[in-house]
């Protein structure tokens, strides 16, 4: 049960985490791991929706063994929340695609490497793990205020109750309050807009769950998108770059539509299928802009750090990725008792030596997208070159790939076919 609001009153913690979602929860299991005593709220009840793509990639799975082995196997046994998937279909303008599976090998553990779960279902599930921890859960309230002190930092929260810790992280999301503090601002260049809408009877989805990301030449360079779900429904929705969507006075909601609708390959596998909900709509914070994400006794974490892939539109597995670094981080901290910003900014260090890199990848990728026959070349060397399916492969997997992206020659061979 959630602690009675009363029993905040002059509580002291060594870490506050503002936000139960993947990234927040996430940070908590880390330090319940370490024993670290800390308080994580959330301003709603769970379970909850939160818009999203709902695809889970191998970077979910990775992080979860990291900090909650045996998490993963839990999931695999509740078939009826999480669909297995094996990887992601890349569509061309020209309608070819780029198969790219989430994992070199199949015959390790015969185990999906990722999954399609409504947020609802896997934050729940993420967020009931956190609970069973040594944290101090309440949820319907936010924080009102926030007061950084020499040698605290003090919380007002909405029912007028306050808490004083050591260190804040913050896993609000993309409308994070303390992400202004870091002058951290909605920039059209690195900012996308989506709609999501929930389909059952979608046709010809992928038996292994491949996940589709369709380049369509009208609504470059955002995509659409089909992803497999349990009980024959799929996640379908349309992403596109903000400020492409300014200049082109592009209506989303109209370009869904005619593409479910109209478009000669994608309409006839919705002849049949039916709408689960309108098209709801979100807003997604790219890294495609490095930024300061920690300060004087505070982290940024997630979507509040603008950490979606600028390419691939994924967000959970970055945002847990923080969030497990942002524990360390933490752990860090109270053991050397340093909260300044210049200790903090290992954090910062360590997303970006692990995200950086793919970053600016996906960066280049979406400005290729812009031009139709530079993505169709591409394509078509990746559906030759081994390589470039290996190394995409390798983002999903989270293998080390920094030494390969500081290669100029890298870039050549992939697009030389070599």
């Amino acid at each position: 049960m959630p602690l009675q609001f009363q029993t905040l009153i002059n509580s002291r913690y060594d870490v506050v985490i503002l936000g139960a979602g993947p990234s927040g929860s996430t940070a908590s299991l880390y330090l319940s791991q370490k024993g670290i005593r800390h308080l994580l709220i959330d301003k709603c009840e769970f379970p909850r929706d939160k818009i999203c793509g709902d695809a889970l990639s191998g970077k979910v799975v990775y992080t979860l063994n990291r900090v909650a082995p045996g998490l993963v196997d839990e999931m695999v046994q509740l078939k009826e929340a999480f669909h297995p998937s094996w990887g992601i279909s890349f569509y061309a303008p020209n309608g070819k695609n780029l198969e790219v599976p989430f994992k070199t090998d199949r015959s390790t553990d015969g185990r999906a490497p990722g999954f399609i779960a409504s947020r609802a279902d896997f934050d729940n599930f993420l967020f009931s793990k956190a609970k069973a921890g040594t944290a101090d859960v309440v949820t319907s309230i936010e924080a009102n205020q926030v007061d950084f002190e020499k040698d605290s930092v003090n919380i007002l929260f909405s029912n007028g109750e306050s808490t004083t810790a050591s260190i804040l992280i913050d896993a609000t999301g993309a409308h994070s309050k303390l992400a202004r503090l870091l002058d951290i601002k909605m920039e059209p260049l690195h900012h996308s807009a989506g709609l999501r809408q929930y389909y059952e009877g979608v046709e010809g989805l992928d038996a292994d769950g491949f996940i589709e990301l369709h380049f369509i030449k009208d609504i470059l360079p955002g995509y659409f998108w089909i992803f497999p779900m349990t009980n024959n429904r799929a996640n379908v929705g349309i992403g596109m770059l903000s400020d492409s969507v300014s200049k082109k006075k592009v209506n989303l909601k109209e370009e869904l539509k005619k593409i479910i609708e109209h478009h000669p390959e994608i309409s006839n596998r919705f002849k049949n299928a039916k709408p689960l909900e309108s098209p709801r709509g979100w807003g997604l914070p790219m890294g495609s802009k490095k930024r300061n994400i920690s300060s004087d006794r505070f982290i940024i974490t997630g979507d509040a750090a603008s950490l979606i892939d600028p390419f691939t539109g994924e967000g959970i597995g970055n945002g847990m990725i923080s969030g497990r670094f942002a524990g360390e981080v933490c752990e860090l901290a109270l053991q050397e008792n340093r909260f300044d910003a210049d200790f903090l900014k290992e954090y910062d260090k360590r997303v970006y030596k692990y995200l950086g890199p793919e970053f600016r990848m996906s960066h280049q990728l979406q400005k290729m997208v812009n031009y139709p026959s530079l993505f169709n070349f591409v394509v078509n060397k990746g559906r030759k070159s081994k390589e470039f399916r290996d190394t995409l492969t390798a983002m999903f997997e989270s293998v080390d790939l920094r030494k390969k992206f500081r290669d100029p020659r890298f870039y050549l061979r992939l697009l030389l076919n070599k």
